[in-house]
């Protein structure tokens, strides 16, 4: 069964919480999204189809006005940057409209 999607075009323009791997945190706007889907299967053992893994989905994401929250409090303006959707870990809308 394939993985679902967020469904992000209702949140172009809009500031998202976006939560990636290593415990890092980034807040912007997202300017700009694709999908990436990729589709693994195991070769046949002896003839036959062993596994078949489900579908794995990668969004990378466009961010403008973006800031890194730091783990002591403190905050890095980032500007515009391009996030590798295999290391989103959350991601969560700050504007609540």
């Amino acid at each position: 069964m394939p993985q679902a999607q967020p469904e992000l075009k209702k949140y172009m323009e809009k500031r998202l919480f976006v939560q990636l791997n290593g415990n890092r945190k980034v807040i912007g706007i997202l300017r700009g999204y694709d999908v990436r889907a990729l589709n693994s299967i195991f070769p046949p053992n002896l003839g036959r189809l062993t596994k078949i893994n489900p579908v794995q989905v990668f969004m990378n994401i466009v961010l403008d006005e973006a800031v890194e929250e730091k783990p002591d409090g403190g905050k890095d303006r980032l500007g515009m940057v391009v996030i590798r959707g295999n290391s989103v870990v959350m991601l969560e809308s700050r504007d609540h409209r």
